[in-house]
């Protein structure tokens, strides 16, 4: 049976109250706590089947909680707090109160290595070559939910991680959170400064034996999707939504991806052409 858990009130704006606050909007507060606010059910559930670590869980104050309210309440590790309704439905980012929980979740470390998903059972799920690495870099991305929306794809087409360069958008923002609808928690998402971070990681894993491939994502591209060998240890390169890849980027690519459009679409959102090349990845990697 759990042991008893004391559990704290927060009725006012106190300091414990502006410490998750600054979580929800504040990337510096997030990375130096090193902790996120976790909102839903579904990414709260995600969240604990990936074993992230819980720091905390926050109920409404005088609510009534569901079967699953209760069972996370009693199971998941971290403190416990009772929040008045008002407070937490602004960390739930709600206009109405019927949060049922909010979760304070720990960041794991940013170490490259992570996206390799050796052993990858979501790789195994779909028929794909467990074990060989399909790691996404979104460069320089401008908007949280392309980063969330990113991670739903390469969750479900077997990438094995993400790489999020530069310091615009955030994958633990609340918005990316949310896009990703929990998928934030199953892919290892690992963020760096800039394109030579990578590069230098991916010329290391070239010099140990692993024969990584680069392929960047641009309008003007010219290898087709179906001529790319997918069985091999892939890093997938798209640019900022606005500016493409950066010149590193392009000058170290092994090639640059076309995708066929029709219309008078002039471009596809990056997050939408990441998905589609994922697919056309999983594709080659189970025919």
């Amino acid at each position: 049976m759990p042991a008893l858990r004391r559990t704290l009130s927060v009725t006012t704006r106190n300091a414990t109250f502006q410490r998750w606050e600054s979580l929800l909007g504040n990337r510096r507060a997030r990375h130096r706590a090193g902790e996120l606010l976790v909102q839903g059910v579904r990414p709260i559930d995600q969240a604990l089947a990936h074993g992230w670590p819980v720091h905390a869980l926050l109920r409404p104050l005088g609510g009534r909680p569901s079967a699953w309210a209760a069972r996370v309440w009693a199971d998941a590790g971290g403190e416990r707090f009772e929040v008045a309704p008002g407070l937490l439905a602004e960390l739930a980012q709600r206009e109405d109160e019927r949060t049922e929980l909010v979760a304070v979740v720990g960041m794991p470390a940013d170490d490259l290595g992570r996206v390799l998903g050796a052993g990858d059972a979501g790789a195994a799920r779909a028929g794909a070559r467990a074990g060989v690495p399909l790691v996404t870099v979104f460069d320089r991305p401008g908007q949280p939910g392309n980063i969330g929306t990113l991670q739903r794809s390469i969750d479900a087409f077997g990438g094995t991680g993400l790489v999020v360069t530069g310091h615009a958008a955030d994958p633990y923002d609340p918005r990316a959170v949310r896009a990703s609808t929990g998928s934030c928690f199953a892919v290892p998402t690992v963020r760096v400064d800039s394109a030579q971070t990578v590069l230098d990681w991916v010329q290391a894993q070239r010099r140990g034996g692993m024969p990584m491939q680069v392929w960047g994502t641009d309008e003007d591209g010219e290898t087709d999707l179906s001529a790319v060998p997918w069985e091999l240890p892939t890093v997938l390169v798209l640019g900022n939504e606005t500016r493409g890849m950066a010149k590193a980027w392009r000058e170290a690519c092994d090639g640059v991806l076309s995708i066929p459009m029709v219309g008078s679409a002039s471009s596809l959102n990056a997050a939408v052409a990441g998905s589609i090349v994922l697919h056309a990845a999983l594709r080659g990697r189970v025919r």
